[in-house]
């Protein structure tokens, strides 16, 4: 990624869905997502990389973080191939955070594919624990958490409501991270999705911890701002103290980039923490886990 102060990074898209090998979702896992975030209409052929690409530059987008989504038991190695091959493709458009497989856990072979992860040049890996009956704080997870500190790659953490009807959320309560940071204060986390509802509790566990970052992809920014949202705590101590801790993310094609960045600037923020959020985090954040790959 070349040097600009002033350059807009969403720190959240998942990989094209052209890219993505086809697996059949269970109805239980897609059913509310599409109710929520009308999902079927905005996932499928259609969304390819040239999609992303031209939406990035019609907003002024000027790099983005490509996530593997393991949600169902895919292929985690075809994701993460897929991934490093999008990124050397567009090496000053594009970074990319890989994944593990979750369904039938292993240990050995979720470590082999963190190794993978930061031999291709990820930044990081992205994990959503409470999709395969796990829990953030989950011991088996420990051992994924501690060989990422030692390839110098970042966590992303699912956290706050998931719509899969047979998959409970409290495994993402954002507050199981402030154990997991307690046991590793070395690990950089991106609590994906910035925890709502549980605000207060993600707000405590990022002033408390300066090495979590949250990311607020696949949610209207609007309501960041709006009264009665339970997000209030949240605005208030974005715009002070965590101004450092914050990532612009769209968890595309969820949410258009466009009308996110508008709803941004809508807010209110102070300059500079909107310069911040909206960049300014996401390029000192990816530079520090870019180092020696």
């Amino acid at each position: 990624m070349t040097d600009n102060s002033h350059k807009i990074i969403d720190f959240r898209v998942r990989l094209p869905e052209a890219l993505r090998p086809d697996i059949d979702v269970p109805k239980e896992n897609s059913l509310q997502y599409d109710a929520v975030l009308g999902t079927s209409d905005k996932f499928g052929a259609s969304q390819t990389t040239e999609a992303l690409l031209a939406q990035m530059e019609a907003a002024g987008i000027d790099h983005a973080v490509v996530h593997a989504e393991y949600e169902v038991g895919d292929p985690a190695d075809a994701l993460n191939q897929a991934v490093a091959d999008l990124v050397n493709e567009y090496p000053a458009r594009l970074s990319g955070i890989g994944t593990i497989s979750m369904k039938d856990f292993s240990i050995k072979n979720a470590l082999r594919q963190v190794t993978e992860c930061a031999e291709r040049g990820m930044i990081g890996l992205s994990i959503q624990p409470a999709f395969f009956g796990m829990t953030i704080n989950d011991k088996l997870l420990y051992p994924i958490y501690a060989k990422a500190i030692e390839h110098n790659l970042l966590v992303a953490l699912h956290t706050g409501v998931n719509y899969t009807m047979n998959k409970p959320m409290a495994g993402e309560n954002p507050m199981l991270i402030d154990e997991v940071c307690c046991h590793f204060p070395d690990l950089t986390v991106v609590a994906s999705h910035a925890g709502w509802p549980w605000i207060a509790e993600m707000v405590a566990v990022a002033r408390k911890h300066p090495q979590v970052y949250m990311e607020f992809g696949g949610l209207s920014p609007k309501y960041v701002g709006a009264p009665g949202s339970g997000w209030e705590v949240m605005h208030r101590f974005m715009n002070s103290v965590l101004s450092q801790q914050i990532l612009f993310g769209t968890d595309w094609p969820v949410m258009d980039h466009a009308r996110v960045i508008s709803e941004w600037k809508d807010l209110g923020l102070k300059p500079h923490v909107e310069q911040a959020l909206l960049g300014g985090n996401a390029k000192r954040l990816i530079k520090k886990t870019s180092l020696n790959k």
